[in-house]
């Protein structure tokens, strides 16, 4: 299984434009910058878009992993937050952390959160990464 997004950026670093495409056309050309990127002007940059490849991939993999111990859940609501940081090597993906809450109602807490660890390690953008990926988990009432 193969998927493909594509960039085309225009100009020089600061001043210049891009915008990002993938193949199921749910991203069309749609613009990024330095100022969306470094700065807080509105719009995409790669590393939001990490971070909701993040939440996603790591959604599915909770949800598959409770499914093998017999668990379905109402509800999972993850939000994951790229670090980007300044280092010797440049600018660097160092992390990123999610923020997992759960709706499993008559769940057993313990059992919950050792399989969000579970899903954690096995889920392909936490193994893509190679950063510090954290957690924090929850279950809701």
């Amino acid at each position: 299984m193969k998927r493909k997004a594509s960039a085309i950026w225009r100009g020089g670093l600061k001043n210049g434009r891009g915008n990002l495409s993938t193949e199921s056309g749910v991203l069309r050309e749609t613009p990024y910058s330095f100022s969306t990127r470094f700065e807080n002007e509105m719009g995409t940059n790669p590393e939001e878009l990490v971070a909701a490849a993040h939440a996603g991939c790591f959604a599915m993999a909770f949800s598959a992993e409770l499914g093998k111990a017999g668990i379905l859940p109402d509800s999972i609501s993850v939000t994951a937050t790229v670090s980007l940081d300044k280092t010797n090597a440049g600018w660097t993906v160092i992390a990123s952390h999610l923020d997992v809450t759960a709706k499993i109602p008559g769940a057993d807490k313990a059992q919950v959160l050792s399989i969000a660890n579970v899903a954690k390690l096995g889920c392909p953008i936490s193994r893509l990464l190679k950063a510090n990926v954290t957690m924090d988990a929850k279950l809701e009432d």
